[in-house]
């Protein structure tokens, strides 16, 4: 059974930073893509950052320059946000599959910014 668990959420100030965790179970095989997404109040989700298995990246305009994904194997990627915005404020989902976004998803990690 493939799950994925997300940690590491929590309130912050404007400007301050934030380090999401992803731990995945199930099939390696799986995980060929992985990546965060979010939902904002009254938003739709929305990609936030991708990583493919072999190391390419892909990430949202909004986030480009303040926020790294990584993945340091094959089931955990962690999403390092800097200089965090008020409208980051928002509930973050871990995703994976073999396609982008993937079939998989967490039941995701609440982050709210404070101004």
């Amino acid at each position: 059974q493939v799950q994925l668990v997300e940690s590491g959420g929590g309130l912050v100030q404007a400007g301050g930073s934030l380090r999401l965790s992803c731990a995945a179970s199930g099939p390696i095989y799986i995980f060929s893509n992985m990546g965060w997404y979010r939902q904002g109040p009254g938003k739709q989700r929305e990609l936030v950052a991708t990583i493919s298995s072999g190391g390419s990246t892909n990430y949202a305009d909004s986030v480009k320059g303040r926020f790294a994904i990584s993945r340091d194997n094959a089931k955990k990627v962690y999403l390092q946000m800097n200089s965090l915005k008020p409208e980051d404020t928002a509930v973050y989902y871990c995703n994976a599959g073999l396609n982008v976004p993937g079939k998989y998803w967490g039941r995701g990690t609440q982050v709210t910014v404070s101004s």
